[in-house]
């Protein structure tokens, strides 16, 4: 899978070690940024990923930050972007499997580097149930 990443300063860790992670999976990845832990304004870097993942020149995005909630309130404005902002491995699985999330938000501050991993892991893994749940995703597009 071609899996787009950005970060703010925050996330800029926590992005290097999933990156990591993907590349050990097999996946390429895009980074779209930040290169270090200065402080930066986040949007400049989400927004690029949300929009890879929109067109389609990247299957999927992660986003990351402190809380992981600005990234995913940026990712979600592109339409035809689902991103999941998750905490655990439950969140990981339900955004995936409810939602199809195309995009996933964590927040390097609220999370221990191994669970943010796992909940990749899970994110990747987790395929789409379908069924009753299409018509709800084409009403967010509506």
């Amino acid at each position: 899978m071609h899996i787009g990443i950005g970060s703010d300063h925050a996330g800029y860790n926590y992005k290097t070690e999933i990156i990591k992670l993907l590349e050990s999976l097999g996946h390429t990845v895009e980074d779209f940024g930040t290169d270090s832990t200065q402080p930066v304004d986040y949007p400049r870097f989400i927004r690029p990923v949300a929009d890879a993942v929109a067109a389609g020149s990247v299957e999927r995005g992660i986003v990351l930050g402190g809380s992981g909630n600005g990234e995913a309130m940026c990712a979600n404005r592109v339409k035809h972007v689902r991103c999941a902002l998750c905490w655990s491995l439950e969140t990981a699985r339900l955004g995936r499997a409810h939602n199809d999330a195309n995009a996933l938000s964590l927040g390097a501050r609220m999370i221990p580097l191994e669970l943010a991993l796992d909940i990749v892991r899970v994110w990747l893994d987790t395929p789409f149930e379908g069924g009753r749940h299409v018509a709800r995703l084409k009403m967010l597009d509506e």
